[in-house]
């Protein structure tokens, strides 16, 4: 597929003062990216840049294999033919559903307009509120209503930022699987903002985690849970904890758990210390096993339960269990340790 969108070295500066530096990636026509990080990273700085809202002080932008910002060249906006998608809609209350889709058709004639707008009236599911206005749905049927509204003129890229914040979190996983598929459907190359993961898991082919204005990994939702490039990934994706070892060869390090295999070499020298990330999957429920550990905490999950566990030396570490298995604060179970990635980090090392 050709290339949609390429962010060359980008670094953006307000005041003089750097909130992004160094961001480089790819994104292809028709696929789904993500900018996901905490809040200050500077993921919406980046977005609006790509929008064409903020200059670049170093790198380049392009859409389409053109240029459309560099240091000292900026192609406003409403030439770069980008769609955005806002926290708070935007829709114009005085405007009907089919109304505020087509606000933005130009040039076409009346019945072009008519076409295209019942076509994403069918796409977002919403042929049967055309005539109601802003105040009259809900905030899942608004969010669909400014997404086609965005989607009407076919824009090169769609930008969405943090469309889904205001919505509970169950709420937000559904409409990001739906937004995916609305956007898959009509072929349109995407961007999304957003502090949850969850969420860009749901929606996202590729994800550019961000921290302190640089893009500390970018991959599949899997690569990062499970092949964090740092620190900081390892600690922002999923939940884990990094356990104290000892490297005892290029496939293996010892822990208090035990040893933990990978199938990829490390690169570390033997009797190195580091630290193994360990997440709630890795550890099982044994009790036949004479690893024990002690529950300290738990958050009943439905069919899980996520126990927070105490081991010998007092490194607490989490573990999922079955919900039928139901253990009260303080009582002792037996774990084993069956992690299938070892991803490691020398002692010592920054986040």
């Amino acid at each position: 597929m050709p290339i949609q969108l390429e962010v060359r070295d980008v670094a953006v500066a307000y005041a003089g003062k750097p909130v992004v530096a160094g961001v480089s990636f790819m994104l292809e026509q028709g696929a789904i990216g993500c900018l996901l990080g905490p809040s200050g990273c500077g993921k919406t700085t980046l977005l609006r840049a790509i929008a064409g809202f903020e200059p670049v002080s170093a790198g380049e932008v392009w859409l389409q294999g053109r240029c459309v910002s560099a240091p000292g060249q900026t192609l406003v906006p409403e030439q770069r033919r980008v769609g955005m998608v806002f926290q708070d809609f935007a829709l114009f209350p005085h405007l009907s559903v089919e109304g505020n889709i087509a606000f933005g058709l130009r040039g076409m004639t009346k019945a072009e307009r008519g076409a295209r707008v019942a076509e994403l009236l069918d796409l977002v599911g919403m042929k049967d509120a055309a005539r109601r206005y802003p105040h009259q749905l809900s905030g899942g049927m608004q969010q669909r209503v400014a997404l086609a509204r965005a989607m009407a003129p076919r824009p090169e890229i769609l930008l969405l930022d943090e469309p889904f914040s205001s919505m509970d979190t169950e709420l937000r996983e559904a409409l990001a699987r739906e937004v995916r598929d609305l956007l898959k459907g009509d072929g349109i190359t995407a961007i999304l903002v957003t502090h949850d993961q969850m969420e860009a898991f749901a929606m996202a082919d590729q994800i550019a985690v961000l921290g302190q204005g640089r893009v500390r990994q970018w991959g599949t939702g899997f690569g990062l849970y499970h092949e964090p490039a740092d620190r900081f990934v390892a600690n922002f994706i999923g939940q884990g904890v990094l356990l104290p070892g000892t490297v005892a060869d290029e496939l293996r390090v010892k822990t208090e758990l035990g040893r933990v295999a990978g199938t990829q070499p490390h690169g570390l020298p033997a009797g190195q210390a580091v630290e193994v990330l360990i997440r709630p999957d890795d550890m099982l429920y044994d009790e036949s096993s004479p690893r024990r550990a002690t529950v300290v905490g738990r958050a009943f999950r439905g069919a899980e339960y996520l126990y927070t566990l105490r081991l010998a030396s007092g490194t607490q570490v989490l573990c999922l269990v079955p919900s039928h298995h139901q253990h009260a604060l303080g009582d002792d179970i037996g774990v084993r340790l069956e992690a299938d990635h070892l991803v490691v980090f020398p002692v010592g090392d920054a986040a």
